[in-house]
């Protein structure tokens, strides 16, 4: 059989790539065309995404893919992270530059809207984890600070819907993405005219949603010519990064909620499929979300602050003029005494501090942990104290759809770091699967390939992943000392 190239657009917190699926019918292997780094940029104080660069940066990617691979793509779709999104004007003009998640304009916007919209009105609307980088608390700052600027929009986009649109023409948000905004209702099925009418939003400049796989047009032609491309189909995969990532999960449960997955990286995404949101007040008690999936299917997960903790006690260590890679800091923290110091890793300190590791250990000095001060003690401490807060989200997402998880698929880049796979295994008393690495993007690719009539069912999808990555196990080790190490982290959580 031919084979057939697919080219996934990642956007992800800290490189951009343009990858391409090459597919033959029965396994998939993938090529990066394209890297360019990512994440916000400072102007003046806030943090920006830069549109225009990574634009610049995609084209390019596309020539590449395009001199090598030619009439054989067949088509291209974006992915992102959610909650962040465009504003334009009803001539397409681009309205400011785009916030990034991590800008300190939404500090205390979470509280000040639950002061028109009750917590458990606003839940029972969406579904969503209350999170103050939601595009709900952003659109809110918004209105306080620029209503002028919010006043001449005419369509509102998430980022990947936004370089769709620059791709082709299309102005639609995509299913999986929508569902980050806590603007979505999920028994409606469409943008919540509620909220949108009690916290007086412009419902006009939220467009179709529209689902994983839609095809949404052609490549424009200035952008094939730009490229070297033919005018290949634009196709929305799950655009949300962690809606792909799931979707490419080499699991054999496809329909089942007895199996969990945490999509590892910057964030920690823990959660189950199941196949209507669940909106109970036990849900809202946990403060879970409820995020779009394949199929109609819904993610429902809880975000966690993941490796970023990691990622920042890194900058915080080169800053001190001391650079580490990845594997040496997983091997000082192997060798650092176990349970020394643990912390709340959902603290809001550790959102976007200046200093990682003061944060962490400004936080053990509140609450009488000792204070972690070598790089292993540290990056032990983030990696410990995050797989207990696995633990503790799988034991209450089990509660609510009344299955137990027998075994967790961790994929993304974090299912590279062993130590950590290990702990999530000791902490959740289950088995663990990790891979692939390449989740995200395998998920983006093989939709499209679903899309083009290649891949019919979800279920097919997961086993061309299982026949195409080489995959991982761990079993649960030292159960009595996670035990305790979960008792006292429980009631650290509660001070």
């Amino acid at each position: 059989m031919a084979e057939n190239v697919y080219l996934a657009i990642d956007l992800g917190a800290e490189s951009g790539r343009v990858i391409a699926g090459i597919y033959d019918g029965e396994t998939i292997r993938l090529e990066e065309m394209h890297r360019f780094p990512n994440g916000p940029v400072n102007v003046a104080g806030t943090r920006r995404w830069d549109l225009i660069g990574l634009w610049r940066e995609i084209q390019e990617g596309l020539r590449v893919a395009g001199q090598q691979y030619g009439d054989q793509i067949v088509s291209c779709g974006v992915d992102s992270w959610g909650v962040d999104y465009v504003l334009l004007t009803e001539k397409d003009e681009l309205i400011g530059q785009p916030y990034n998640y991590r800008d300190s304009r939404t500090d205390g916007m979470l509280e000040h809207a639950t002061t028109r919209v009750p917590r458990h009105e606003i839940f029972a609307e969406t579904g969503l984890q209350f999170m103050q980088i939601n595009s709900l608390y952003q659109l809110i700052a918004m209105q306080l600070n620029d209503p002028e600027l919010l006043g001449i929009a005419d369509r509102f986009l998430m980022v990947a819907d936004f370089f769709h649109w620059l791709l082709c023409g299309s102005k639609v948000v995509e299913f999986t993405n929508a569902t980050t905004s806590q603007l979505y209702n999920p028994t409606n099925r469409d943008w919540s005219a509620e909220l949108l009418r009690r916290f007086e939003l412009p419902s006009k400049i939220f467009p179709q949603v529209v689902p994983p796989g839609t095809k949404l047009g052609a490549l424009r032609n200035d952008v094939s010519k730009q490229t070297g491309i033919g005018r290949i189909d634009v196709v929305a995969p799950a655009t949300h990064d962690t809606g792909a990532a799931v979707a490419a999960v080499p699991t054999d449960r496809t329909g089942n909620a007895n199996w969990a997955y945490i999509s590892s990286g910057t964030w920690s995404l823990i959660g189950v499929e199941v196949q209507d949101a669940i909106l109970s007040a036990e849900a809202l008690s946990q403060n879970v979300t409820n995020e779009g999936g394949i199929d109609g299917t819904y993610r429902l997960l809880k975000n966690v602050m993941g490796l970023w903790l990691v990622q920042e006690c890194r900058r915080s260590f080169e800053r001190e003029g001391n650079s580490i890679d990845y594997t040496q800091l997983t091997q000082l923290a192997t060798d650092a005494p176990p349970f020394r110091s643990i912390i709340d890793v959902d603290d809001d300190r550790f959102l976007g501090p200046d200093n990682m590791v003061a944060a962490i250990q400004e936080w053990c000095t509140e609450h009488n942990e000792p204070v972690p001060e070598t790089e292993g003690q540290l990056v032990r401490c983030a990696l410990e104290s995050l797989a207990l807060k696995y633990r503790t989200v799988l034991r209450g997402i089990e509660k609510l759809t009344g299955e137990s998880v027998e075994v967790i698929h961790i994929v993304g880049g974090g299912c590279k770091n062993t130590l950590l796979n290990q702990f999530t295994a000791d902490a959740c008393g289950v088995p663990v699967i990790a891979g692939p690495i390449e989740a995200t993007a395998l998920g983006n690719v093989l939709i499209q390939a679903r899309s083009a009539g290649e891949i019919g069912t979800l279920s097919e999808i997961r086993s061309v992943v299982k026949a195409s990555c080489e995959l991982e196990s761990f079993e649960p080790q030292n159960p009595a000392d996670w035990e305790a190490a979960l008792s006292r982290y429980q009631k650290l959580v509660k001070s």
